[in-house]
């Protein structure tokens, strides 16, 4: 038995399914989501021995997918109705994406809002009008972006819509990390929140700052005390100041050198 990672939307969460057929990347299979029964897609085999959340029902026929392009079209043609219907009952919330499983016994809507919105009324309007089971879902602000996707400050689509299945959390530690400008403005993403691509190099500026010490320590060098008053990373140096007013700068392989000294003087 093999374990495959599947997912029923672009971009969408890694589900470990298990199953005795070997199948392939790409490969489109008839499983059971946390809503119902879904077409997904195999975009992961998993080498070492996972337990998996359920089994790979079947993989998909013709009939399969010609029934989930006809609920991507009757999705959509909900998701308008289903905007007139939020502007009737004058609704603080944003429909985004509505989405039928595959055999239509659910029909799934997606929306965000500022705060928590009664719509009981609303869900009920709906199901008389679909005539099925009707459930509404409210995501963040990060994943109403990946939903509706859109173009970074870099020109290129944004990670979330493209890429990135699970968002990390990100802080301004990294971009202090990383001496960029703290601006809100700056690095921030289409979806008000920080950059996700701040976390993508940042462990390789951390190893680069391994033992370089912080702004602000002291040091001695040449038997004079100095702090750090500067690091710049992009360069590889640090630049000492001394309370006399005296400055140095060093590079990132002197002041390492120059600590290793001081740690064999300070044993000896």
């Amino acid at each position: 038995m093999i374990v495959y990672g599947v997912s029923f939307e672009k971009v969408g969460r890694i589900h470990k399914f298990s199953c005795d057929e070997e199948l392939s990347r790409g490969e489109k299979v008839i499983a059971e989501s946390e809503f119902g029964i879904e077409m997904g897609e195999v975009v992961k085999i998993f080498d070492n021995i996972e337990e998996a959340e359920k089994s790979i029902i079947r993989k998909v026929t013709n009939e399969d997918i010609q029934k989930y392009e006809q609920n991507e079209k009757n999705a959509q043609t909900a998701l308008d109705m289903a905007k007139e219907k939020v502007v009737e009952h004058n609704l603080p919330m944003k429909m985004l994406r509505a989405r039928y499983t595959l055999d239509c016994s659910k029909l799934i809507f997606f929306f965000s809002a500022d705060g928590r919105v009664d719509f009981r009324a609303l869900v009920k309007d709906l199901a008389m009008t679909f005539k099925t089971r009707i459930e509404l879902r409210q995501i963040g602000i990060r994943d109403a972006a990946k939903l509706v996707g859109g173009i970074g400050m870099c020109g290129m689509q944004t990670c979330c819509s493209r890429f990135e299945r699970d968002f990390k959390s990100i802080t301004l530690k990294y971009a202090k990390v990383q001496q960029l400008m703290i601006n809100p403005a700056k690095i921030s993403g289409a979806c008000g929140r920080l950059l996700c691509c701040l976390a993508y190099e940042n462990d390789t500026y951390l190893e680069l700052l391994k033992d370089i010490p912080d702004t602000g320590q002291k040091v001695m060098y040449k038997n004079a005390s100095y702090f750090v008053s500067e690091i710049n990373i992009f360069y590889k140096i640090v630049k000492l100041q001394s309370t006399s007013g005296k400055s140095v700068i060093l590079s990132f392989d002197e002041i390492l050198k120059n600590k290793e000294e001081q740690g064999c003087n300070s044993n000896s």
